[in-house]
């Protein structure tokens, strides 16, 4: 029998770099949200792909960037930890943007953070963006300022040289047996699966600040004996005017967000699915353990 690889890759980048995008990509199907508003990833979310003989085990990071409240330290915090537990991680950097200043605050912490055992590599994406010249110039200028093992020019979103990258992933995780069945995709509970799509449609329908300021919990899931699966969740926001955004005029804004979540929710599962919607006011939920529990964050991150 040929012998089975299995390890872990973690994505890291600045937001809004690609790496859900690429994670959904390589495993075939939407484990973790996108949307164009930065930030989106806030917990490390586990997806999983099969290359030949080898399962790929992909930590999507939240984004790296400078913070301020708490949840922004944690999940910062939780984007080390997925690069420092890496066996190869990848770092994305967008081309049309190049070397920003968050770019080199993250080459500065990979230096100091990420162990000499983690096979670091770069990819650099969105290059249908920019010209072939400032490409090559782009490449240059990072492997000059970082050793990485290998350099990968893609477009996530359209796939261009995605397939490279996987069987240079694949090819690379060490050797040993899968962690995970062949038919699983993800690492994370399906009730945070459910939180996390409701909170992506909330962001594509809320604008500015409040998708930000909001968190979702699944409090329950019933799979009923007809074949069907009731879910009831809480849309937690931080102040009554937020509330009444999150509603919508006549309700129309939560009936909208219902009815997209429960769509995708019902593609996934593969059955009929109730879901039901409550937003609560909670001020201070960002100063309490129990709502980055939920989210797989850890609230111990936010001290300091």
């Amino acid at each position: 029998m040929t012998e089975t690889r299995c390890g872990f890759v973690a994505l890291i980048g600045e937001p809004n770099a690609g790496k859900s995008t690429l994670m959904n990509r390589i495993v075939g199907a939407k484990v973790s949200i996108v949307t164009h508003k930065v930030q989106t990833t806030r917990a490390r979310i586990r997806g999983i792909a099969i290359k030949d003989q080898t399962q790929i085990v992909f930590v999507d990071t939240p984004g790296l960037f400078r913070t301020r409240r708490n949840l922004d330290k944690a999940m910062v915090a939780a984007a080390w930890a997925g690069a420092a537990d890496g066996d190869i991680t990848v770092l994305l950097i967008e081309a049309h943007r190049g070397v920003t200043e968050g770019v080199k605050m993250i080459l500065e912490g990979l230096k100091e953070r990420v162990s000499e055992k983690t096979r670091l590599v770069l990819a650099i994406n969105k290059i249908d963006k920019v010209k072939a010249d400032q490409l090559l110039a782009l490449t240059q200028e990072l492997n000059e300022a970082f050793d990485f093992a290998k350099t990968f020019m893609i477009s996530a979103e359209k796939g261009h040289g995605v397939d490279a990258l996987t069987g240079y992933l694949a090819e690379n995780l060490p050797k040993g047996p899968w962690l995970y069945p062949e038919d699983q995709i993800a690492d994370v509970p399906m009730r945070m699966i459910a939180s996390e799509i409701t909170r992506e449609k909330l962001m594509l329908r809320l604008h500015q600040e409040l998708p930000y300021f909001l968190t979702v919990e699944t409090e329950n899931w019933d799979n009923r004996k007809d074949g069907t699966v009731r879910i009831d969740q809480v849309i937690y926001v931080t102040r009554d005017g937020h509330k009444g955004i999150t509603l919508g005029p006549r309700g129309q804004t939560i009936k909208a967000v219902s009815m997209a979540a429960r769509a995708e929710l019902k593609e996934i599962i593969g059955t009929e699915v109730h879901l039901f919607l409550q937003v609560k006011v909670r001020p201070k939920w960002e100063q309490e353990a129990e709502r980055f529990t939920e989210m797989g964050l850890d609230f111990s991150d936010t001290k300091g």
